[in-house]
């Protein structure tokens, strides 16, 4: 063991792998569950959402694709499996509620997909996967709620499925800084590239224009 969080990790990880030629912008989560706070999974993350609608702006200026995501049940909540009877804030999410909608500022457009999901990951039990591979895209730039849940899962989905993997960092959230701040860490170890907001902005202006 090193003398520090850094130390102990600066030999074996933090290898960056860098962007590719052809990204997606991935919106993990950001529904109005997050955002009210008289919901229990409030999470005070307007700061993330901000960060991710200036992303997405430079993502569609760029003719990038941007997919949303969201988390939808029957109303038995049978499709949720396991996850749904651990999770108890999930049946926010059953039919009815007002906290599985898109928050302010974050109206989908219409070229925008929209990717309804049961469990963590943006690519388990879903076609995600699928269709950006058939787009070509090599390159996922995942933003969202939250850090320690969706976001993580979604960003070693990502990593297995053999997709370069940009984490934004300012453009993800969680409801404690810790969590928040540990899985970014983790993720730019092992999985992904966890890069500041001005550099994948950066990026996605300089590509060629489409």
């Amino acid at each position: 063991m090193g003398t520090s969080l850094e130390s102990d990790y600066k030999a074996v990880y933090g290898n960056r792998i860098g962007f590719g030629g052809k990204p997606a912008l991935v919106l993990v989560d950001f529904v109005e569950a997050y955002f009210a706070p008289e919901c229990d999974l409030y999470a005070g993350v307007d700061a993330a959402l901000a960060s991710a609608l200036r992303i997405r702006a430079a993502a569609r200026a760029a003719g990038v694709p941007v997919i949303l995501t969201r988390v939808t049940y029957q109303a038995s909540g049978l499709d949720g499996g396991r996850f749904f009877q651990k999770a108890l804030p999930l049946r926010h999410f059953l039919p009815g509620s007002p906290y599985g909608a898109w928050p302010k500022g974050l109206e989908p457009q219409a070229d925008e997909l929209i990717v309804s999901k049961q469990y963590p990951s943006a690519f388990f039990g879903t076609s995600l996967a699928s269709t950006l591979t058939a787009a070509g895209i090599d390159t996922v730039i995942l933003t969202g709620l939250t850090t320690s849940g969706c976001v993580r899962a979604s960003c070693i989905d990502s990593c297995s499925h053999g997709f370069r993997t940009i984490v934004a960092a300012e453009a993800c959230g969680d409801r404690h800084p810790d969590p928040h701040r540990a899985n970014l860490f983790d993720m730019n170890a092992k999985y992904a590239d966890v890069l500041p907001e001005d550099e994948v902005v950066a990026y996605l202006q300089g590509l060629p224009a489409r």
